[in-house]
């Protein structure tokens, strides 16, 4: 037994030789001594401690006590989170209401700031996206785009006519709009004459049916008639409803829109053999909702008529029923007397109000005659739709109580647009016009292109009739034409939205956008300066339409002009100059033809700028810009100087007629003779004609040719007095000259039909003029570029040989 344990011993002392190292020293140390020594270790480790109390005095100097705060994290119970300060006992029944209706109030108020919160962020997104639409929509019209999407097939076009915009001369030519449809361009054609006989009727001094005349032009377009709205747009819907089930409809043969609302209730309420819970058979038929739904479609006779052939069942069930609702039918305003409500009212209180069976037609029917409880606004089955929905708040409508349609106005306009327009486009504009929001209800129409036009001529009639209001300039944005103010009630830009409409077609029919422009001067009543202001805004917009109309006849009639025996006519503009609000020559002159004659110099339209200044008597500017205007048009090749050439004959023919009426006499007017005469010189020189050419030249005077040094330098020293047009062309006639006598010299040179004797002495005097033209052109040497000098020396270096 010894021995066995001796070898379990030196087996046991052996199992880990393998694992010594002779090159690490052995470590002789109990368990303890170990540990002892790892303390010592670690407690010779400052860094941590360091940044530890390092953070803590930072802290302090802060006034924050870093090691409470984390003590009493350290200690914090969250299990007693929601608990009340004080423990309550199980029987404090009192202290537990209290506790619980704290945190009912903290919870309230915690989801109430949540749904704030929410509210507030999904408002923002939406003014957000609005916002981009609309100053998107903007950059497309300038663009001349009407979508306001931009496609992957449209963006470089949309690009190209961005850049083109950006480079062209004057802002004015990049605001014009699209190509139109034959669609629109249709329907646009019908409502002009309606515009064009409504200002007939201003300038005769007579009243006009604006309205009539629009709802005229719009049945040429469309011949469904003038039905209510959401009467007729229901029993489209009804007839659809039909069609699309014509087997449960049962129709029949008979048309009678009594016999559809019966097959419409079957295909709607009639199910498995039977009839929906709550709709009461009268004389076997649904006859409730019967009649409500032709009162609905806007068949109240017809409704009438069907109550009183089936008057003995219904008196059966409700007594004096009929009596009251022909009366109410028969009424203008479908309104009762007191004393048929408070029957109306004592009915529905007794046996309707508050039953749970209570046909939801019937009790419709009698809200709408009695107009009870009108602060209930939905009824079952009723109200299913929007459009069910409003058409039974307008029913319920009464002036004389509840705030009448103001009332109604508020709470649709807290329940919003997107309320109504997730169900169909156009409904909110609808419910706006309805509720008397006239500004809104223009805008929502013009925020849909399918609905510009309507716009438009709706803010003209609402104009007309003194019920849309127009807000100051200084309020007036730029994005949209419709102002909301805090502080006033909405308002309207008119201006901004028929310049939107017109510039559409203002080059191809300025007419026709002038008779538009007329109607923003419909607003010029208001007060506050927002009149004034108005006028301003008009005057403006036919100073843009003269700047972007077509030249050409169209464009005299438009503005005015001179007969060829010199009597002046009154063009377009001036003959509605009273629809302007302008009282007399002198004020259109002033507001309309000089301001716009300034506009087209500034778009570079310098021939109908000249022509407006004639026209408005300005005589001493005519000539001035027709100096200018030569003047830059001198240099330009004459085959591709079409503009120069318009310029030269109205020019021609301003000067012919105030030579003889005298007018204008001056410093302008001689430069303008003179750059007239160097065009005709440039002209016989191109025809071939170089010695007409020359004979014109001299008799411009601009350049002494005849070799007196003295005169020559006098001149010379005079030509910084010259006119500045004649100042910038001495490139042009310098070198024309000399051209010219290069040519005669060249010809008598090579002629054999004169004499010897005859060319020796007209090449001598070629040679004078030349050297004459030399000298002057040394002495003006630094006022022409040295490739004009080197030419003109070249020229008479060949001259003198």
């Amino acid at each position: 037994m010894a021995s066995d344990l001796s070898s379990l011993l030196n087996s046991s002392r052996t199992l880990n030789s393998h694992l010594s190292r002779p090159d690490l020293p052995s470590v002789n140390l109990s368990l303890d001594q170990i540990e002892a020594q790892s303390r010592r270790l670690v407690s010779r480790q400052h860094g941590a401690t360091s940044d530890a109390d390092r953070a803590n005095y930072l802290l302090a100097q802060a006034h924050v006590d870093a090691p409470a705060l984390a003590n009493s994290i350290a200690h914090l119970n969250t299990s007693t989170t929601f608990s009340p300060l004080q423990p309550l006992q199980d029987t404090d029944v009192a202290g537990y209401l209290r506790h619980a209706h704290e945190q009912n109030l903290i919870s309230t108020i915690e989801e109430g700031r949540r749904e704030t919160q929410e509210d507030f962020y999904r408002l923002l997104e939406e003014r957000s996206r609005k916002d981009w639409e609309a100053k998107k929509r903007r950059v497309f019209e300038e663009l001349g785009g009407r979508s306001l999407t931009v496609t992957a097939g449209t963006e470089g076009k949309a690009l190209a006519e961005m850049k083109k915009s950006f480079h062209a001369r004057g802002s004015l030519a990049a605001s014009t709009g699209p190509s139109l449809t034959l669609q629109m361009q249709s329907k646009m054609m019908a409502y002009d004459r309606a515009v064009c006989e409504l200002n007939a009727a201003r300038l005769r001094g007579t009243s006009c049916p604006v309205i009539h005349i629009l709802m005229q032009a719009a049945a040429s377009l469309n011949q469904e008639g003038a039905r209510e709205a959401l009467e007729d747009q229901y029993w489209e819907i009804i007839e659809r409803g039909i069609q699309a089930r014509p087997m449960e409809a049962r129709l029949g043969g008979d048309p009678s829109a009594a016999n559809k609302i019966r097959a419409f209730l079957g295909v709607k309420y009639y199910k498995n053999g039977q009839w929906e819970d709550r709709i009461e058979i009268v004389a076997g038929q649904p006859l409730w909702a019967k009649l409500f739904y032709l009162v609905r479609t806007g068949h109240a006779q017809e409704a009438l008529d069907e109550a009183i052939r089936h008057q003995a069942a219904i008196e059966h069930r409700e007594p004096s029923f009929v009596n009251h609702f022909r009366s109410w039918v028969d009424s203008p305003d479908r309104r009762l007397s007191k004393s048929h409500r408070d029957y109306l009212q004592s009915v529905y209180n007794a046996h309707m109000l508050h039953a749970a069976t209570a046909d939801p037609f019937k009790l419709a029917l009698y809200k709408l005659m009695g107009r009870l409880e009108p602060s209930r606004r939905s009824v079952p089955y009723v109200t299913a739709t929007i459009e069910d929905w409003l058409w039974f708040q307008l029913a319920m409508v009464d002036e004389e109580e509840e705030g009448g349609l103001r009332s109604l106005t508020e709470v649709l306009l807290g329940y919003g647009e997107h309320h109504f327009e997730a169900a169909k486009k156009g409904v909110w504009a609808s419910v706006l016009l309805m509720c008397g929001q006239f500004e809104r209800a223009v805008a929502a129409l013009w925020e849909h292109p399918e609905t510009e036009i309507e716009a438009v001529h709706l803010a003209i009639s609402l104009a007309y009739h003194g019920l849309l209001r127009v807000p100051p300039r200084a309020e007036t944005s730029d994005l949209s034409p419709l102002t909301i103010s805090p502080v006033n009630p909405p308002a309207l830009s008119l201006s901004t939205l028929i310049w939107r409409y017109v510039r559409q077609f203002v080059k191809m029919d300025a007419k026709e956008a002038l008779q538009y422009v007329y109607c923003v001067c419909l607003a010029a009543d208001q007060g506050n300066g927002v009149g004034k202001e108005t006028l301003e805004s008009a005057w403006e917009l036919v100073r843009r339409i003269i700047v972007l109309a077509h030249s050409g006849p169209a464009w005299d009639e438009l503005v005015g002009g001179f007969r060829p025996d010199g009597t002046k006519f009154n063009g377009v503009i001036e003959q509605g100059a009273l629809l302007l609000h302008l009282q007399n020559t002198v004020q259109f002159n002033e507001q309309i033809l000089i301001r716009a004659a300034r506009e087209c110099e500034e778009n570079d339209r310098i021939s109908e700028a000249i022509k407006l200044y004639n026209l408005a008597g300005d005589y001493a500017t005519v000539i001035a810009c027709l100096a200018q205007a030569l003047g830059n048009t001198l240099s330009l090749p004459t085959t591709e100087n079409e503009k120069g050439k318009v310029i030269e004959k109205t020019a021609v023919e301003i000067l012919k007629h105030y030579e003889r009426m005298n007018r204008a006499v001056g410093r302008d007017r001689e430069a303008a003779v003179r750059l007239l005469r160097v065009r005709e010189a440039i002209n016989a020189k191109n025809a071939g004609r170089p010695d007409v050419a020359l004979e014109i030249m001299e008799s411009t005077d601009l350049i002494p040719l005849d070799g007196d040094v003295a005169k020559i330098t006098r001149r010379a020293e005079e030509f910084k007095d010259l006119h500045d047009a004649l100042q910038r062309n001495l490139q042009v006639y310098l070198p024309l000259t000399m051209d010219c006598l290069a040519a005669v010299h060249q010809s008598i040179k090579n002629s054999s039909a004169v004499t010897e004797a005859t060319r020796q002495m007209t090449t001598a005097s070629l040679r004078k003029k030349s050297r004459s033209v030399m000298i002057f052109a040394g002495i003006l040497k630094y006022r022409m570029s040295p490739d004009v000098y080197s030419y003109l020396a070249r020229l008479d270096v060949e001259i003198s040989l």
